[in-house]
């Protein structure tokens, strides 16, 4: 690989997924820190990315922002790493799932952090609060991976949110959860990842 790959991030954001799934790659990665209302919010990083948050990711003149696409990009990098199913493989359609279910638990996790009322579930993306934790429970529950036999960024990705929500006491805390976020955040990656991003204080994202 000859382009540069280069991650804007501040450790205190969700952007710490995007730096777990790098140190899985174990890609060579410069690291640019933003600060939130200054450099995050600069010209120079809006010509990366108008929204001016992160993380986002450039790989030549390649520009990745979000977690699930800078997760299923990477995964894409180093097929012999088998972050990711085959193209093709019956465990390619869990993987597309489960990293898209992100999105609905994102929704409700935003919502519930507001402390106001959630929306009506035919107007919701996540439905029912109770429909969609009960379903994440089902699917990690004496499971250690998602799609298929082995770790993927779909076990990365949903084991760092449901540990993300679990310290923020916005997911109930059942034992499924935390022994899936428990499972892999014991991995090497992981554990190098958060030494590059230090601890996250306890309290409720912004």
């Amino acid at each position: 690989m000859s382009a540069q790959l280069t991650f804007y991030t501040n450790p205190m954001s969700r952007a710490r997924v995007a730096r777990w799934m790098l140190e899985e790659t174990g890609l060579p990665y410069d690291t640019v820190v933003l600060d939130y209302g200054t450099t995050m919010k600069a010209p120079a990083f809006r010509a990366i990315n108008p929204m001016g948050k992160v993380p986002a990711l450039t790989h030549g003149d390649t520009v990745i922002t979000e977690n699930a696409a800078i997760c299923m990009y990477l995964a894409d990098l180093v097929p012999g790493k088998h972050l990711a199913p085959p193209v093709g493989s019956p465990a390619r359609g869990p993987y597309y799932r489960w990293i898209s279910f992100m999105g609905p638990l994102e929704q409700l996790m935003v919502a519930k952090s507001t402390g106001g009322p959630l929306a009506e579930p035919a107007m919701a993306g996540y439905g029912t609060e109770d429909d969609l934790v009960n379903t994440l429970e089902a699917a990690v529950k004496d499971r250690a991976h998602l799609a298929g036999d082995t770790f993927t960024a779909a076990d990365l990705l949903v084991s760092a949110y449901i540990g993300w929500y679990l310290q923020f006491g916005l997911l109930p805390a059942r034992p499924a959860f935390a022994q899936f976020a428990a499972r892999h955040r014991e991995r090497p990656a992981a554990q190098r990842a958060n030494e590059l991003d230090g601890p996250i204080p306890d309290r409720k994202p912004a």
